[in-house]
């Protein structure tokens, strides 16, 4: 249960909030003044504060700037009874996740309560595990790269986290791909940690779940009155994340239009809220993950090709779980340790079938997948050993795809593995489908051509072998 600590003078005023956050889910504690919520936090683990900036002993400044210091891992979100769009920009730079007027709205609050946590401000997991208390600074931010994202020892993960340690310390705008589930808003969120801009704020925003008229809002804010069902000034992701880093997940999803307008404020570092004439100069490091192909999205007219070489002044590719070999088990171990941890077992292993199981499966949900099967199996083992029957039918059912030479035509039926020749081709094969794959971005006439076989041949092997 998330824990959430409400500092407000107004009595009334918290009794309401807690009983509302109470009702949704929420372990609440309120103080009445700074002094007090202070030695709340000192003594319990808050996920988030909701601070009033009028208080009795001290301001809402100082206690956002007490409370990053002390306990930097709690959000803050501060409440005041008046809107000052200027003071509200000053707060989020100093580290406050947003800024609410009064009168509260229950919707408006929850949602916002939401995002916090789930944002960098707000981490829910306790990741003292990962860190060493003796660490310097740096190493420390290379830890803390966000629950899923573990360094791992394999040739692929080496040379990502070298990509990372790369462009990091520049101000590069990055093109993040990779399957959905590969981890790309922790990667986002490592090259944000190892940059200067480290204290400064991440915003991530999924583009995915946005639509057409929400979408303007949302990058870019708007003024009280600007439009129907504007009750009050909203300050947009941009404006939130300047001075910082802005994440653009799924940007692929945008529309033409929105495209058109981001366009402008990458270029410009500008932004204007809608129904507002004054623009306000940004400082805004970009970094975008997509699972889609955005070239190819350029030659069907689904993607700006102009915003996509505004974006891709470095690019990187998050290899699938499957190709990440020996990590396999070293995430499985960590999130072993995270399952333990949330449901108070004490879960020690994973036999050596299922062991061999998760190194044969080919992961399509990726780290997001493994993450679910790891806690699935935690809860269901009694003993100390998770075993084949904790893990989902379509796991411990799964049989790895082997080449047919005597249907060469059709290309591959699902075999029994087997440690032979057969399959080592099968595995030699795949290796050389997806370099050359990646070399040509996915193109597969261009791959086709490269490999020497026609494009059907080229689908049967891709698909045979859970490449899409």
């Amino acid at each position: 249960m998330k824990k959430i600590l409400i500092i407000d003078d107004e009595v009334n005023v918290a009794l309401l909030l807690s009983k509302f956050l109470t009702r949704n889910g929420f372990d609440v504690t309120t103080a009445s003044t700074g002094t007090i919520g202070m030695e709340y936090l000192k003594n319990g683990d808050f996920n988030l504060v909701l601070c009033d900036f009028r208080l009795e002993d001290t301001d809402g400044r100082e206690m956002l700037k007490n409370i990053k210091t002390h306990y930097p891992k709690t959000g803050v979100i501060i409440i005041t009874g008046y809107s000052d769009i200027k003071m509200a920009v000053e707060l989020i730079k100093m580290g406050a996740y947003d800024y609410i007027t009064k009168p509260l709205y229950p919707d408006e609050i929850l949602n916002t309560i939401t995002k916090a946590i789930e944002t960098h401000y707000a981490l829910v997991e306790d990741t003292s595990e990962h860190i060493i208390s003796d660490k310097s600074s740096k190493e420390y931010k290379k830890q803390v790269l966000a629950g899923d994202f573990v360094t791992g020892t394999s040739r692929v993960s080496r040379e990502l986290i070298r990509q990372i340690d790369l462009v990091a310390p520049t101000n590069y705008s990055v093109i993040i791909m990779g399957e959905s589930g590969t981890g790309k808003e922790s990667v986002a969120k490592s090259i944000h940690l190892n940059s200067p801009r480290y204290n400064q704020p991440f915003v991530a925003m999924d583009c995915g779940s946005l639509t057409k008229e929400l979408a303007a809002s949302e990058f870019f804010g708007h003024e009280k009155g600007s439009f129907t069902g504007a009750l009050y000034t909203k300050i947009g992701h941009f404006e939130m994340a300047n001075g910082g880093t802005l994440f653009l997940d799924e940007v692929g999803n945008l529309s033409y239009e929105i495209q058109a307008a981001l366009l402008r404020t990458v270029q410009e570092r500008k932004v204007k809220r809608i129904g507002s004439t004054k623009e306000i100069s940004l400082d805004v490091r970009i970094i975008i993950a997509t699972n889609e192909n955005l070239q190819e999205g350029i030659q069907k007219g689904r993607f700006r090709e102009d915003l996509y070489h505004r974006f891709n002044e470095f690019s990187i590719y998050i290899p699938p779980l499957r190709e990440r070999g020996s990590d396999i088990m070293l995430l499985a171990d960590h999130f072993l340790k995270l399952a333990n941890h949330e449901l108070g077992r004490n879960v020690i292993s994973f036999s050596p079938e299922v062991v061999e199981c998760f190194m044969n499966y080919r992961w399509q949900g990726n780290i997001r997948e493994m993450k679910n099967v790891v806690r699935r199996a935690t809860l269901l083992t009694e003993g100390s050993e998770i075993t084949m029957k904790a893990l989902p039918l379509e796991i411990s059912n799964f049989k790895m795809p082997v080449y047919d030479y005597s249907n060469p035509i059709e290309g591959f039926e699902i075999k029994e593995k087997g440690h032979d020749l057969k399959n080592a081709a099968l595995e030699a094969e795949y290796e050389i489908i997806l370099k050359v794959l990646r070399e040509v971005n996915f193109n597969k006439t261009k791959a086709a051509e490269i490999l020497n076989i026609d494009r059907k041949t080229l689908y049967n092997k891709m698909k045979a072998i859970n490449i899409k």
